[in-house]
């Protein structure tokens, strides 16, 4: 006797069915929009790469590349990895293509799903998907404040409000050496109260203790030196004058010394926007600089700025907000008969073409049953077309929302619906 078995979806894989996928096809949308408007244009890395573009750019101590990873074997017995993150693909793109031999600043868009194995919890995934943007080519700092005035234009266009951004500048590789001396000075005889993986990184990378979530690291670092106390003069005055560009945007902001983010090829400028209504979990877009991670993938010495932004997070904030994509057909035509079948089909091709969404009913139905079913998926207009309409040439329209209705020639349809869309 033959079993069954029910599939599911992977642990911490999900779905994305109506009505969040037409909130993911909005906000998609709006970022096209919003960021071609900037000057950015579209490109699409691939999902896998070789694992050591993630360990050498993200950084072999950090939490994504010792334990996040899907890394595997492939059958030539290359190690390859689902990507974690975007900003490693797209800079090794940049260099492999010669995109640098193009005229600076070099300003890119994408999307798509990114992999990390963690214990799933709300607002992360293990397959999770970001919106993402990348520039090259440009070292002044209002580059950094336009880039943070441009998500406020695509959040703000999404109806999203009460965010935070949080900003911070960890230096570069001149004055952090100066920076992680005085860390090591401080946490030196506080090792003890460290959780196991700070201890090794108070050997490996100081800086990672910062990004801990432990209640205990937390506290301890809590009088940590602060890496704005320790800028080069270049550092400080570029994030100087990245905060007066920000305000010169209006855009307010807070400044966070602790806010070190999790990846290694960071430099300078750093930022968040963060969201109070997402638990722990608060961060709906994260980015800043990486100046040396061009020269370092074998380019030629690019400054280069990027963010991401956490599809789900900003998805949830929508739902949380109360916005609807959900859209509904503008036309329900209504079948009685064969002959008004075969005429209706063909009248509901020729609207589609001209983009209107048109449902059929069912010619085999009541029309009271074909009725129901209009009102079920929130049709605008139904249209009855029934062997006396054919005759007559004319079809009675009825807008479901207020009931009114009335008559139209057949012929007449596309031009009614168009004036109604207008």
């Amino acid at each position: 006797m033959s079993s069954s078995r029910e599939y599911k979806a992977l642990k911490g894989m999900q779905d994305v069915l109506p009505p969040n996928s037409y909130l993911w096809k909005k906000t998609e949308e709006t970022a096209e929009e919003i960021f071609t408007a900037y000057g950015y244009r579209p490109i699409r890395p691939p999902i896998a790469e070789t694992t050591d573009l993630f360990t050498r750019s993200i950084g072999e101590n950090t939490d994504i590349v010792e334990k996040e990873m899907y890394t595997f074997n492939d059958k030539a017995g290359r190690s390859v990895t689902l990507r974690p993150e975007g900003t490693a693909s797209v800079v090794r793109s940049y260099v492999e293509h010669h995109l640098y031999t193009l005229p600076s600043p070099q300003k890119y868009y994408y999307s798509g799903p990114m992999f990390r194995y963690e214990r799933p919890q709300s607002g992360r995934l293990r397959q999770f998907y970001q919106i993402g943007a990348e520039v090259f080519g440009a070292a002044y700092p209002w580059m950094d404040a336009e880039m943070l005035s441009m998500l406020r234009h695509f959040l703000e266009r999404l109806h999203l409000s009460d965010l935070s951004i949080e900003v911070n500048s960890i230096g570069c590789k001149q004055c952090r050496p100066a920076y992680k001396t005085a860390l090591l000075d401080f946490f030196s005889d506080k090792r003890v109260q460290l959780c196991v993986d700070c201890k090794r990184r108070y050997t490996v990378n100081p800086l990672r203790i910062l990004d801990c979530k432990v209640a205990g690291c937390t506290a301890v670092r809590k009088e940590a030196p602060r890496v704005t106390d320790h800028h080069c003069c270049d550092c400080e005055s570029h994030f100087e004058r990245f905060q007066a560009t920000l305000r010169n945007f209006g855009i307010t902001y807070n400044v966070n010394p602790e806010m070190v983010r999790g990846l290694d090829y960071y430099t300078r400028t750093i930022f968040e926007i963060t969201s109070k209504d997402l638990g722990a979990q608060n961060a709906v877009v994260a980015g800043g600089r990486y100046d040396d991670l061009v020269k370092e993938f074998g380019g030629p010495d690019t400054p280069a700025i990027g963010f991401a932004a956490g599809m789900e997070r900003i998805v949830e904030l929508l739902n949380r907000s109360g916005a609807s994509a959900l859209p509904s057909p503008d036309a329900f035509i209504s079948l009685l008969g064969e002959q008004a079948c075969r005429k209706g089909i063909l009248i509901a091709d020729d609207l589609r073409t001209k983009g209107f969404w048109v449902e059929l009913g069912d010619p085999e139905a009541s029309l009271k049953s074909q009725m129901r079913r209009a009102d079920k998926v929130s049709a605008r207009y139904v249209f009855v077309i029934g062997d006396k309409e054919i005759d007559s040439g004319n079809v009675q329209w009825k807008k479901l929302s207020d009931a009114s209705q009335g008559l139209i020639s057949l012929s007449g349809i596309y031009d009614f619906l168009a004036d109604k869309a207008g």
